[in-house]
């Protein structure tokens, strides 16, 4: 008779060992003694399980054999060693001593055993005898029995402690500072992101950041050294640590370089924040004790509070930044609370400087003239050309807006260049058209145009290509841009002076009024600033008091001061014949101002030079 398969006794779910085949193997059909045709098919299999054994035994990985009932049947001395244990102390132990039970992996582990998977990964931390931890990688996979029934589980662990602690030591420096061990920008933003997410519990209604920046650290850099700067920043960040961040809701974490923040994810409302801003401008005004230096630093920092809703991570930190330059420009070592008006000021700033140059490329740029008048017999002498911004959005506006902006972004540049061709264009217009007036044009120039290009070449160039005599341009400049602290006479003024170019010092008596200097520099006018014309209002009389007569008193030395340097002297501002007249006495030459006429377009000018009459 032969027999079709064997299979191991019920009972040998509960024995101690691997013996699934007896000594004595019964007949599977019939119960008997088994005869002499299945004698090699036994040998075999006593042969294929001793290979199995030997292989489970001497396994370098950990391998178990668990009953439908979580219980241990067999383990390998690598699985004991694992776990500080011998292999006959985890013989009947239920598979919970050793592995936390966890929801998921439970269930899907009892879908194993009932034969509704085949197999599981997991991985799970095992219980060390000593109490420690141990990460393993954990595959589960299903015995069944000749009639597809679960039998047993297999458990083949192998440990990852040391890949796992590597992977968290990576995954800690990854968020972490290295100098100051804080949380670093990926966490912050991680953190920041996750506030904002549609998933986040609804408790977390408002989020509040303190944006903090160190005042005067790159001088402790610079005098001290880096590696001074950097024992300071690691104890600035201790005293941020363990003074802001150990409360339920807040981050401390270092953005870079001598900026840290304060993430407060529970906000209660502006007063909270301007309490923690309070507390952080006096926790880092304390002395700092560095390497047996004793450093006292400030910071300026920026404070934004709002509800999460509404509003954006960008939002938040591009508000948070803008805050923290108001507390540097409002004179440092004090926090700023986030003020919406200010910001879309300084939004507007920001978007009206960025589209400075794509503006001048689309030709959004324009130029008006207001005459400069001779007070001695009111004929238009010359016009000054000032630019104005057509914005398709805000719509004209006048040079105080943009021209700073234009300074700061280095955009002056091409638009002083633009505004120079378009205005000497125009006067060589007025020239051709009324050859013996030689009305003159007198065009601004920023300190930035004489620094950051070469002045004189464009000069030269421009008058060149529109044929403009050099004698009817006059180029303004700021007495600061010249006279201020560090500044010197450019070798470029001089060379201009020469070319024949007339060079005026605008809003004179406002800055430095460095008169040592002023007789050295190849200048041919002062403009007096509108301020000192207020002398001369109210019809006429003098305004009461000692300030009104000292300005008035003021303007005639200027006027006698310039005249006997050989130079001339324009007035700005004036309002009303009474102001006119009193100037024409104090022998002020020329003046501009709305009583004589508005800035307008070039036909403004022509036409009253086409009249030939006095303004």
């Amino acid at each position: 008779m032969r027999h079709e398969g064997l299979r191991p006794p019920r009972e040998s779910r509960h024995t101690t060992g691997l013996a699934l085949i007896p000594a004595e193997l019964p007949c599977p059909a019939c119960g008997g003694p088994i005869d002499g045709d299945t004698e090699h098919l036994v040998a075999a299999l006593r042969a294929s399980e001793s290979r199995f054994r030997a292989a489970f035994a001497d396994a370098g990985i950990g391998m178990a054999l668990i009953d439908t009932d979580d219980r241990v049947i067999e383990a390998n001395p690598a699985f004991a060693a694992m776990l500080g244990r011998e292999v006959s102390e985890l013989v009947r132990m239920h598979i919970h001593e050793i592995i936390d039970p966890e929801d998921t992996p439970r269930r899907i582990y009892r879908e194993l055993v009932r034969g509704e998977r085949e197999r599981l990964r997991v991985e799970k931390r095992l219980k060390h005898r000593a109490g420690r931890e141990v990460w393993s990688r954990v595959t589960l996979s299903l015995i069944r029995g000749e009639a597809g029934e679960p039998l047993y589980t297999l458990a083949m662990v192998e440990d990852v402690t040391e890949q796992r602690q590597l992977g968290d030591r990576l995954a800690y420096q990854a968020l972490h500072d290295p100098l100051t061990r804080l949380p670093n920008r990926t966490l912050f933003f991680e953190q920041l992101d996750a506030l904002f997410q549609p998933s986040e519990p609804a408790g977390t209604d408002r989020v509040g950041l303190c944006y903090v920046d160190l005042d005067g650290f790159a001088a402790i850099n610079e005098t001290l050294g880096h590696h001074i700067g950097d024992q300071l920043l690691v104890a600035v960040a201790h005293r941020l640590e363990h003074g802001f961040a150990r409360q339920d809701g807040r981050l401390v974490a270092r953005l870079g370089g001598d900026e840290f923040a304060v993430l407060v994810t529970d906000s209660q409302g502006d007063d909270q924040l301007a309490g923690i801003a309070d507390a952080l401008i006096e926790s880092l005004e304390r002395p700092f004790e560095v390497a047996g230096h004793r450093l006292a630093v400030t910071a300026s920092i920026g404070v934004v509070e709002r509800p999460v809703r509404g509003s954006t991570p960008t939002d938040l930190l591009r508000d948070a930044d803008s805050t923290l330059y108001w507390s540097k420009a409002d004179g440092r070592a004090r926090w700023t609370l986030y003020d919406r008006d200010r910001g879309a000021d300084q939004l507007t700033r920001h978007l009206l400087a960025t589209a400075l140059r794509p503006a001048l490329e689309r030709g959004e740029f324009t130029v008006e003239y207001q005459p400069l008048v001779g007070l001695s017999d009111g004929t238009v002498r010359g016009a000054e050309a000032l630019v104005r911004w057509r914005h398709p959005r805000y719509g004209t506006l006048s040079p105080d807006r943009f021209i700073p902006l234009a300074e700061e972004s280095g955009a002056i540049v091409p638009l002083g260049k633009w505004v120079l061709e378009e205005s000497c264009r125009q006067a060589r217009r007025w020239l051709t058209e009324f050859p013996d007036t030689e009305t003159f044009v007198s065009v601004n120039l920023a300190a930035r145009q004489i620094w950051d290009s070469d002045v004189v070449a464009d000069v030269a160039q421009v008058l060149a290509d529109t044929g403009l005599p050099a004698r009817l341009l006059q180029l303004e400049i700021t007495e600061s841009a010249v006279l201020g602290p560090g500044g010197r006479p450019s070798q470029a003024l001089q060379e201009l002076a020469d070319m024949g170019v007339r060079l005026a010092i605008d809003d004179f008596g406002t800055g430095y009024s460095n008169l040592a200097y002023l007789s050295r520099l190849p200048v041919h006018v002062l403009k007096l600033d509108g301020t000192f014309i207020s002398a001369f209002r109210d019809g006429g009389k003098p305004l009461a008091g000692r300030r009104a007569g000292a300005d008035e008193q003021i303007v005639g030395a200027m006027v006698q001061l310039a005249h006997a340097l050989g130079l001339t002297v324009t007035a700005e501002g004036i309002e009303n014949a009474a102001q006119a007249e009193r100037l024409r006495l104090t022998g002020c030459d020329t003046a501009q101002g709305w009583y004589f006429a508005r800035p307008g377009d070039a036909e403004l000018v022509a036409a009253i030079l086409r009249e030939r009459r006095a303004v």
